[in-house]
């Protein structure tokens, strides 16, 4: 059973920057494409980046411009690089699969506030 271990989350002020990984117990490769999702209490998780396996991308409006995903083959591991951050980006964030979804993680919470 693949296991997805989301860290990097943690209070930070506006404007600030933050890099969450994701490690990812099976090879990422084998899997396709990855993504990042996040959840903030009473609405559903969305998908807010997506990374395929030739790493072509997609974000989510809201985010474009601000966050960046990027993979790491060799380590089974991806990664949001997020920048400029605002208090409605204050979330848990998971990564996951979005064409093969495996089971989530614990996430990572993302406060954003000063």
């Amino acid at each position: 059973q693949v296991r997805l271990v989301e860290s990097g989350g943690q209070l930070v002020q506006p404007g600030g920057s933050l890099r969450l990984s994701c490690a990812v117990s099976e090879s990422i490769l084998s899997i396709g494409t990855m993504g990042w999702y996040r959840q903030v209490p009473g609405k559903q998780r969305e998908l807010v980046a997506r990374i395929s396996s030739g790493r072509l991308t997609y974000y989510v409006d809201s985010v474009k411009g601000r966050f960046t995903i990027s993979r790491d083959n060799d380590k089974n591991t991806v990664y949001l690089q997020m920048t400029n951050l605002s208090p409605e980006d204050t979330a848990v964030y998971y990564c996951n699969a979005p064409f093969s979804p495996k089971p989530w993680g614990q996430g990572t919470q993302v406060t954003v506030s000063s």
